[in-house]
């Protein structure tokens, strides 16, 4: 039933007391296995569950072989569109579960979504909607393929209820999601400890993380560093890849840098840094081009809680010098890995191409992933004019300033061949029309094939 890979863990025990509450998992009509992560699975020696022990762990919620006995909601508080809220927590998942990675050793966990109330649900039903279980397995794979930090999504069940929302057609259907992260540590989590005062607590959170996560550091203040570090990285990669979140609180940050929680998410269909995925965030205070900023703001509330434990503001400059400097850095990397450039040295020339070519998504609203998959192509093969890969509206002087740049540039040794029909989108339409599929026709196609279109085509060993 479990391999020898599997490697349970209860680390989260060492200091649960003050920051989780046990709870017990909602009892669902019926459990429908519509996916699992088959790769992870495997990996973390769970492949060879049936189909009705799948079930009974991640739907039932059968505590896993020497892991936590309980299901454990945590608690944390945030800034939620800037303002502060003290009643959160999780309300609608727990702490399932924690595992050893047997590939690199590191602390993983099981959380859930949709999986009944706990004592932060705030009069909600603690459920999830069937749709917003396929649209987050969907962004979670996207994103892995696109090499992106970002959880992964390990099981989806239906549950057999039917839900009202006021944001969707209902009643809907109804589902529980296992997520696969590297942390259920928010910002969210040290707020609330600042909030209370708990500097003890607060100290032994520190501890954790640094022991877990963060093997090799010791101070907090290169904590903080390297949350700000890693927080940079999966920022630039969200701009390169037009991915637009739609709620960065700070509860929806955690330490490890690694995206999460996705609920009103979009990719870009054309270059628009006004664009927002949040039907509600009437001020744009989330969209595309505001995340660096809103990801800043994040952690400037992680350094105030951590300033309650004495460390004068100075010390923690270098914590946002570095999210600065890494996410301009590695935006640039990214770009050039984008188009197939080498990145061994970055120029200037790098840099100008770069803002070339948002200057000509900007004028000519090309769509958005398509002009970046163009330009990659063209430089794997430079045997006609880069205008042919492109509509001839689009053919622009600028256009042909981008050619003789990137005909200048040394190719990635190490870039995939690529070739037209590997272009991979994630648009609206595409989601919609897959949900509908699954609602009307009760016809999961679709996404069983994107789902596996994707999964092929990224390697297992980039989990980060």
């Amino acid at each position: 039933m479990f391999s020898k890979n599997y490697k349970p863990s209860q680390a989260w025990l060492e200091i649960s007391k003050n920051l989780s509450d046990p709870v017990m998992p909602a009892e669902f009509p019926q459990s429908t296995l519509r996916y699992r992560n088959s790769l992870w699975g495997n990996r973390l020696g769970m492949g060879d569950l049936s189909e009705s022990q799948w079930i009974e762990h991640f739907a039932q919620f059968k505590p896993l072989p020497e892991n936590l006995p309980q299901p454990l909601a945590l608690r944390y508080h945030g800034h939620q569109f800037t303002h502060y809220n003290p009643d959160l927590g999780d309300g609608r998942g727990f702490l399932f579960a924690q595992l050893i990675d047997p590939k690199d050793g590191r602390l993983l966990d099981l959380g859930t979504k949709g999986s009944g109330q706990t004592p932060y649900s705030r009069q909600g039903d603690g459920r999830l909607t069937l749709k917003g279980a396929v649209r987050e397995a969907l962004a979670t794979a996207y994103l892995e393929y696109q090499g992106v930090n970002t959880s992964k999504t390990f099981s989806v069940i239906e549950t057999g209820e039917e839900l009202v929302r006021h944001d969707e057609p209902s009643p809907t259907r109804s589902a529980v999601l296992v997520r696969l992260s590297h942390s259920h540590v928010r910002i969210g989590s040290f707020q609330r400890l600042a909030f209370h005062k708990d500097h003890d607590s607060m100290r032994a959170l520190i501890d954790y993380c640094l022991r877990h996560h963060f093997q090799g550091i010791q101070d907090p203040i290169d904590f903080f560093t390297e949350v700000c570090r890693k927080t940079a990285r999966t920022t630039a990669q969200w701009m390169i890849h037009g991915f637009v979140h739609g709620v960065l609180n700070t509860d929806n940050i955690n330490i490890t840098g690694e995206s999460f929680d996705y609920g009103p998410y979009r990719l870009l269909p054309y270059y628009d840094t006004k664009f927002t995925a949040a039907y509600f965030d009437h001020q744009n205070l989330y969209a595309y081009g505001q995340q660096p900023t809103m990801v800043f703001w994040n952690l400037e509330r992680l350094q105030e809680a951590l300033s309650g434990l004495d460390f004068p503001k100075a010390s923690f400059e270098k914590g946002f010098e570095v999210f600065k400097e890494e996410f301009n850095q590695h935006t640039l990397d990214l770009f050039c890995k984008k188009i197939g450039i080498a990145t061994d040295n970055p120029t200037q020339d790098q840099q100008n191409l770069f803002y070339q070519c948002l200057q000509f998504l900007e004028k000519t609203q090309a769509p958005y992933e398509a002009f970046f998959h163009n330009l990659y192509c063209w430089h794997q093969d430079l045997t006609k004019p880069l205008n042919l890969y492109f509509d001839k509206k689009y053919q622009v002087t600028l256009l042909e300033e981008i050619e003789i740049q990137l005909g200048r540039m040394q190719r990635d040794p190490d870039a995939i061949e690529k070739n037209a029909a590997d272009l991979e989108t994630l648009l609206i339409d595409e989601i919609e029309a897959i949900w509908s599929d699954i609602d009307k026709k009760e016809d999961w196609t679709a996404f069983n094939k994107k789902i596996k279109r994707l999964e092929s085509k990224f390697a297992l060993a980039n989990f980060q």
